[in-house]
C-alpha cells in the first residue's frame, strides 16, 4: 500500500518555516487518489517532463524527456511515456523496479504537474510509471520558453563526465532561470520539482559547490522535507531550445538564515547549498 500523507520531513520543515497548519489543508492533496481525468488530459498534451531516478550505480540523477503530445498517455493509476533518456544520458537504460519522480511542466501556460511512484517497466522504446501521488503545483517562478522536441531527444554521442563545475558550465548556472530539482526519501522514494527565478538567482562559490534562496512557494515543502532526511540530490539545467544539458548529481542542505539576509532574495531566510559530486554535460551549452 502506497504511503500517504506528509512524512517526518515534511513536518518538521512546515513546523520550522511556521506554515504547518496552512500546509495541513493541502495534505489530502498528496493521498493515493490515482490520475483524475483532466490531470490525464492535462499530460496528454505536454512535450517536456523531466524524471529523477537511479542509474545502473545507484546514482541519483534528473534527466529530460521529450516528446510530441501523446508521450505522456496516464489512465488511472500509470502513466505511459513514449519516450526514454537519451543515449549518453546518465540514466540512459535506467533500470526498472525503482522509485521515480515525474514532472510535466507547460511553460506557455505556466502550469506543472508531479508525480511520484514506481518504474514498473524500462526499455528501449519507453517507461511505464505506476502512479502512488500525482497533484498540481502552482504557476509561480515558471518561465515561458519555447520547446524543440527533436533538440531535447537527440542522442548526446560526447557527453563530458567530471567531478567539479568547469567556467563554462558555471557561466550557464549563473545564466539561468530554470533548474529541476531531484531529492529522495527512504521510503517514499524519488521526487522531480522545478526551480525558477531571475536570471542569476542560483549562485555558484566553487568548482564544487553553488547555492540558491527560497521562495515563497505552496508551503508543503515536498524537497526540502526529503532533504531534512536524505541529503542526496540531482540538479538539472536544460536549454529547451537546444538540447543542451547540464546534469550533477551530489548533495544538498537547506540552511536556515534570517529573513532578509544578504542574498535572501525571497525573504524567507531559507536556501539551499549544493555540493557536487559529479557533472554531466551534453550538446553545445556555449558561453
Amino acid at each position: 500500500m502506497a504511503l500517504t500523507g506528509f512524512h517526518e520531513g515534511e513536518v518538521a520543515t512546515q513546523r520550522r518555516a511556521g506554515v504547518e497548519r496552512a500546509a495541513q489543508r493541502l495534505e489530502n492533496m498528496l493521498g493515493a487518489h490515482g490520475l483524475s481525468g483532466g490531470a490525464a488530459q492535462f499530460l496528454a498534451t505536454q512535450r517536456f517532463a523531466a524524471i529523477t531516478g537511479r542509474d545502473r550505480e545507484g546514482v541519483l540523477w534528473v534527466s529530460p524527456l521529450s516528446g510530441q503530445p501523446g508521450f505522456l498517455r496516464g489512465a488511472e493509476d500509470t502513466v505511459q511515456i513514449s519516450a526514454v533518456p537519451r543515449e549518453g544520458d546518465p540514466l540512459h537504460r535506467m533500470p526498472a523496479g525503482q522509485q521515480v519522480g515525474l514532472i510535466a511542466i507547460d511553460f506557455a501556460a505556466r502550469r506543472r504537474m508531479r508525480i511520484n511512484g514506481s518504474l514498473t517497466e524500462s526499455d528501449g522504446a519507453g517507461l511505464l510509471v505506476h502512479v502512488d501521488q500525482a497533484y498540481g503545483n502552482c504557476p509561480q517562478y515558471i518561465h515561458r520558453r519555447d520547446i524543440n522536441v527533436a533538440a531535447v531527444t537527440a542522442p548526446s554521442e560526447t557527453p563530458q563526465q567530471t567531478t567539479s563545475l568547469s567556467a563554462v558550465d558555471r557561466a550557464i548556472i549563473q545564466a539561468s532561470n530554470t533548474f529541476f530539482l531531484g531529492t529522495t526519501h527512504p521510503s517514499r522514494g524519488s521526487d522531480a520539482s522545478h526551480r525558477g527565478g531571475p536570471p542569476g538567482f542560483v549562485r555558484v562559490d566553487s568548482p564544487n559547490r553553488l547555492w540558491w534562496p527560497d521562495y515563497p512557494g505552496n508551503n508543503m515543502f515536498n524537497s526540502f522535507g526529503n532533504l531534512a532526511v536524505d541529503d542526496e540530490a540531482a540538479l538539472l539545467f536544460v536549454d529547451v531550445a537546444t538540447g543542451a544539458s547540464l546534469q550533477l548529481s551530489g548533495s544538498a542542505e537547506v540552511e536556515w538564515t534570517s529573513p532578509g539576509a544578504d542574498g535572501d532574495d525571497g525573504g524567507v531566510g531559507r536556501r539551499v547549498v549544493f555540493s557536487v559530486g559529479s557533472v554531466v554535460a551534453s550538446g553545445d551549452l556555449g558561453t
